[in-house]
């Protein structure tokens, strides 16, 4: 399915909370979620933000799917995305929607992690 990014290797993804003014407006619904932002490595991250453009264009969810600290599996809705080339490589930029009881606090957002998808 072209409904999700799976990340196949490395270890799990680490979110940062999001205060950017913009980026609070992708929270507008019934609910109360909390907005994170993940940045994953990748070799082909502008054909993975096209994926997402064709799934919403369709009115349907994206989602990331990814193991947690204990190995199970989990998803995230996905509500934007961004590839960024950088000097290491292109960067796949996620801004998913997580519930509050989800959400931790990264404690350090510069980290270089193995993230493969």
């Amino acid at each position: 399915m072209d409904d999700k990014i799976t990340i196949i290797e490395g270890p799990p993804p680490t979110f940062e909370n999001v205060e950017d003014g913009w980026a609070m407006g992708l929270n507008e619904s019934p609910f109360l979620y909390d907005l994170a932002l993940t940045r994953l490595r990748t070799f082909n991250g502008q054909a993975l933000v096209e994926r997402c453009y064709r799934t919403w264009s369709q009115q349907a969810t994206m989602y990331l799917y990814y193991r947690n600290d204990l190995g199970l599996e989990e998803q995230a809705p996905i509500m934007a995305a961004r590839s960024v080339e950088t000097n290491d490589g292109q960067v796949l930029l996620l801004w998913i929607r997580r519930k509050p009881e989800e959400s931790e606090t990264a404690s350090d957002t510069d980290d270089d992690n193995g993230f493969s998808i």
